[in-house]
């Protein structure tokens, strides 16, 4: 057990959980590129990446559809379900295809993350990332950055469902060995809150990520903190 402190607050923990895309690494490069690119394909026009922003977070399949409804919409081509569905079933292979192409290139890590996991690592605090991002894509993108110091790596794709549900975070916590409680969840947006507070883990919001387009300060969290580098660990004996 550790004592992790910010300024007025401070969490008693074994383990800590880590979001990715907004919460460690911006990733809205990578995001509009892959899609213009997807888009460009399939004759359709770009998407700006200040919209993007607000459409991040839910899963692969989430960010496709709400892109395809937004440049349709913007293009004054109102989609049936039947023509949208016709059109992610072209959408979806591109999209994977081109985002394995760059995955990483047009990324950048946000400053204060590095100072405030080798905080923790220093600390001994096991670190697992949970993102909606399929694991293979996360992989690799803490890989192209030598974020190496997770535990665990659970991706959108690794159980039957994705945050803002529980399920995640209380298998992640099963892999690391750790009560709910004790596991704080470090994340960008409501959906990390939600299923934070649904699996029974404190939860630390980031205040420079995404949350599709709002304010993290609105969100039911425990905290909130503009940098990683924030953090310290008072280890107990």
């Amino acid at each position: 057990m550790a004592t992790l402190t910010l300024p007025g607050k401070t969490f008693e923990v074994d383990a800590a959980i880590f979001d990715l895309d907004g919460t460690l690494v911006d990733t809205l490069g990578d995001f509009g590129e892959a899609l213009n690119r997807m888009l460009a394909e399939l004759r359709l026009p770009p998407v700006a990446h200040e919209a993007i922003a607000t459409m991040v977070g839910k899963g692969s399949e989430h960010l496709l559809v709400s892109v395809l409804n937004h440049v349709l919409a913007q293009d004054g081509k109102a989609p049936s379900a039947i023509k949208l569905e016709a059109l992610y079933q072209q959408a979806w292979p591109s999209y994977q295809r081109h985002y394995a192409a760059i995955n990483g290139q047009f990324a950048e890590m946000y400053p204060g993350v590095q100072q405030g996991l080798q905080t923790l690592a220093a600390a001994g605090i096991p670190m697992a990332c949970v993102t909606n991002k399929p694991t293979a894509f996360a992989i690799e993108l803490l890989r192209s950055l030598d974020l190496d110091c997770f535990a665990q790596v659970f991706g959108g794709d690794a159980f039957e469902r994705k945050k803002p549900d529980p399920l995640p975070l209380l298998r992640c916590c099963a892999a690391l060995g750790t009560a709910p409680a004790c596991t704080l969840m470090i994340g960008d947006s409501a959906n990390d809150a939600q299923a934070a507070r649904a699996a029974g883990c404190p939860v630390l919001l980031v205040t420079y990520g995404y949350n599709h387009g709002q304010s993290a300060r609105a969100v039911d969290a425990d905290a909130w903190m503009d940098s990683l580098a924030e953090l310290k660990v008072c280890r107990q004996s």
